[in-house]
C-alpha cells in the first residue's frame, strides 16, 4: 500500500487507507501521492483512470465524496518540477469533498500539449459542466464526451486561451483595440442565441416555443448576467445562464502581482464580502509559508468577517424583497448597512473595499473607541431585524412568491457543488466555520441555522437567522479581545511591522524589498476555504518558490450556484425566476471573477 504523507510528514492513516482503495480500483502503477503544505491527500493518476478513479471515490469508498468541490487546470510549462510529480505540460486537478469524513481529496493527472484531451466527468456529477466549460476556455484542454464544450468566461470570437502562460497578462503586451464595422456586426452576430447548438426543440405539439432574453440589463439580475429562456407560453421549459460580461482576469492577475500586492484585487470578487475576499486568500497564502497568526489577529479577522456579512446579507434583504414588489425594505436595510460601514471605516479606514487584512495579521490594531462603536450597532440592529421579519418574512405575498418556489434537495445541492446558506436551507447543518474551523472560530458559540423546504423562502430565513448568529459572533469578540500583537512577527509576514523599521539602512532596505517584491514563498500548494457570505469560497494557490503565485485559482460559491439556475427555474412561471435569482444571492464578479 501506498505511504501517504500528512503535513507533518508522518503517514496519515486515513489518507493511506483511501490510497489502498483507490489501487485497488485503478491500480498501483497509475497511483502516485504527492505531499503538499495544506495537507490535503493528494494523488496523481494516470489520464485514462481519472474517470475510474472519481467514481469510485464518489460512490465506492466508505464515507465518500460525494461533491465536487472543484475543478481546474495547471499550465506547468514554466515551472520548475519538483520531484514528487510527473512530467506534465499541463495538470488537470479535481478537488472532491467528503461531509461524512470532513475531509477534502485532490486528484491530479497530467496531460502533455500535444495530447490535452481528458474524458468529461458530467456523467459523474452535472456541476463539472461549467467547470470543464472553464478549463477549455482558460486552457484549450478538450473534454471528450462534453455535451456542449464551448467558451463560458471569454466571447466566442477570442483567440487563444487567457490562463496559458503565453497568453498575454496585460493590455500593453496587445495590440490596440480596435472595433471596425466589420468587427462589432461579427460579435453580435456571435451573441445570437441559437436554441439547437444547446439541443433545444424550437416547439412541441405543433406549437412554437418564445425564447426570451432577461439581461444583460434586466433589474432582477442585479447586473450583467443574461439570461436566455425558453417559454411555453409564460411557463419556463428551460433557461441557459450566458455568464462572462464581468470577467476581468483575477486569476491572471495573481500570477502577475506579488503575494502582498495581490491582496486588494481579492476584495472586487465578492465585492459585497469585503475582507471575508482577504481571509480566504490569506489563509492559502499563510498555509503554504508557514506563517502564524497571532490570537489577537485572529479575532479581529473574525470581528470584521462577521461584520461583512451583516453588511453583504442586509445588501441580499433589501434587494430580495424590492425584487418581489417590496420598495421600502431596501431604503431600511441600505441605511443600517451604512451604519456597519461607518465602523468598517473608521477601523480600516476605508468602506467596501477595505483590503485590510495582511500577511500574517490584519494592517494595524483596532483605534481608540473601537468597542463603543461596535456596541452600540450590537444594541441598534435587533431590533431593525425583527421590524423586517414583520415586513417581509412575514408578510403573506412575499410567503406566497417564495414558498415551494426554486425548491431543490440536499442530495441535488450536493450534486451541484452547492454551499452556504442554499445548503442548509435544505436541511443540512453544515457550516465551515463548524466543521472546518478556522482563525479561531472554534472559540465562538453560535448555532447553524437551517431550512426544511430548500426553497427560496427557507433561503431566506437562514440569511436572516445567519445576520443574529453573526452579532452574537461579534459580541463574543468585543468581550474577549485578546491583547498582543495585531500581526505576526514571521520574517515571510508582509509588511514587516513598522517597528522593526527606520533603525537602519539594513532594516529600511528589508522593509522596502519587502513592500516593492514582497516574500518569497516556498515551493508548494495550499487551499484555504471559509464560510464567506455567499457559500465556500476557496484560494488554490501553487507556489515555485517565487515572489509571485505560479497559480492562482479562485473557487467561489457563486459560480456553482448560478449553474443550477436551469433546474430550479424550469416548470416555474417568468416572475419565479426572478424570486429565485434574488434568493440565490450571488454576486456577479463572484460567478465571473
Amino acid at each position: 500500500m501506498l505511504a501517504v504523507a500528512s503535513k507533518s510528514g508522518a503517514p496519515s492513516t486515513a489518507a493511506a487507507s483511501v490510497a489502498g482503495s483507490l489501487e485497488a480500483a485503478v491500480g498501483k502503477d497509475v497511483l502516485t501521492p504527492q505531499t503538499t503544505a495544506d495537507g490535503i491527500a493528494t494523488f496523481w493518476v494516470a489520464p485514462d483512470k481519472v474517470h475510474g478513479a472519481l467514481a469510485h471515490l464518489k460512490s465506492g469508498v466508505d464515507q465518500p465524496y460525494r461533491m465536487l468541490y472543484d475543478l481546474t487546470a495547471i499550465d506547468e510549462r514554466m515551472r520548475t518540477h519538483p520531484q514528487d510529480h510527473p512530467a506534465s505540460d499541463f495538470t488537470v486537478v479535481y478537488h472532491l469533498l467528503s461531509f461524512d469524513r470532513n475531509k477534502y481529496i485532490r486528484i491530479k493527472t497530467a496531460l502533455t500539449e500535444d495530447r490535452a484531451v481528458i474524458g468529461t466527468i458530467t456523467d459523474l456529477w452535472p456541476a463539472a459542466n461549467w467547470y470543464e466549460r472553464e478549463v477549455w476556455d482558460m486552457f484549450g484542454i478538450r473534454f471528450e464526451g462534453h455535451p456542449h464544450l464551448e467558451r463560458i468566461l471569454m466571447p466566442r470570437t477570442w483567440i487563444g486561451h487567457p490562463l496559458r502562460k503565453d497568453h498575454p497578462a496585460r493590455a500593453t503586451e496587445m495590440g490596440p483595440f480596435q472595433l471596425p464595422d466589420a468587427k462589432e456586426e461579427a460579435e453580435q452576430e456571435a451573441m445570437r442565441f441559437r436554441p439547437e447548438e444547446w439541443g433545444m426543440k424550437p416547439g412541441r405539439d405543433g406549437q412554437d416555443f418564445l425564447f426570451l432574453n432577461v439581461g444583460p440589463q434586466h433589474p432582477g439580475t442585479h447586473g450583467v448576467l443574461r439570461v436566455v429562456l425558453q417559454l411555453d407560453g409564460e411557463e419556463i421549459v428551460d433557461a441557459v445562464p450566458d455568464i462572462g460580461f464581468h470577467h476581468r482576469g483575477a486569476e491572471k492577475m495573481g500570477e502577475r502581482q506579488s503575494w502582498h500586492t495581490y491582496i486588494p484585487y481579492t476584495d472586487r470578487i465578492d465585492y459585497l464580502g469585503g475582507v471575508m475576499n482577504n481571509m480566504a486568500y490569506l489563509m492559502a497564502l499563510e498555509k503554504l509559508a508557514g506563517i502564524p497568526v497571532p490570537p489577537r489577529a485572529q479575532v479581529i479577522r473574525v470581528m470584521l468577517a462577521e461584520l461583512f456579512r451583516i453588511i453583504s446579507h442586509l445588501v441580499w434583504y433589501g434587494t430580495f424583497a424590492q425584487d418581489l414588489g417590496q420598495l421600502s425594505p431596501v431604503f431600511y436595510t441600505f441605511n443600517d448597512r451604512e451604519r456597519a460601514f461607518g465602523i468598517i471605516e473608521a477601523i480600516c479606514g476605508a468602506r467596501m473595499h477595505p483590503n485590510w487584512f495582511r500577511i500574517g495579521g490584519v494592517a494595524q490594531d483596532l483605534p481608540k473607541g473601537w468597542d463603543g462603536l461596535i456596541r452600540n450597532f450590537l444594541k441598534y440592529l435587533p431590533s431593525r431585524l425583527a421590524e423586517y421579519d414583520k415586513e417581509v418574512m412575514q408578510n403573506r405575498i412575499f410567503k406566497r412568491r417564495t414558498q415551494g418556489v426554486g425548491a431543490f434537495t440536499t442530495e441535488e445541492a450536493i450534486e451541484w457543488g452547492v454551499t452556504g446558506p442554499g445548503l442548509r436551507a435544505c436541511g443540512l447543518a453544515w457550516d465551515f466555520r463548524k466543521k472546518q474551523p478556522y482563525s479561531g472560530y472554534e472559540q465562538f458559540d453560535f448555532d447553524i441555522p437551517t431550512g426544511t423546504r430548500g426553497d427560496c423562502y427557507d433561503r431566506g430565513q437562514v440569511r436572516v437567522e445567519e445576520m443574529r448568529q453573526s452579532l452574537r459572533i461579534i459580541e463574543q469578540c468585543v468581550d474577549n479581545m485578546p491583547e498582543g500583537p495585531y500581526k505576526s512577527l514571521d520574517a515571510l509576514a508582509c509588511p514587516p511591522l513598522k517597528d522593526r523599521t527606520m533603525h537602519d539602512i539594513e532594516t529600511l532596505i528589508t522593509h522596502f524589498l519587502g513592500v516593492s517584491w514582497g516574500p518569497v514563498v516556498p515551493r508548494g500548494e495550499a487551499l484555504g476555504a471559509i464560510e464567506a457570505t455567499k457559500g465556500n469560497n476557496g484560494y488554490y494557490l501553487i507556489s515555485d518558490g517565487s515572489t509571485t503565485s505560479y497559480r492562482t485559482r479562485i473557487r467561489t460559491p457563486s459560480f456553482a450556484h448560478m449553474q443550477m439556475l436551469p433546474l430550479m427555474a424550469r416548470g416555474r412561471m417568468i416572475p419565479d425566476l426572478l424570486a429565485i435569482l434574488g434568493a440565490m444571492d450571488f454576486v456577479l464578479a463572484d460567478v465571473d471573477r
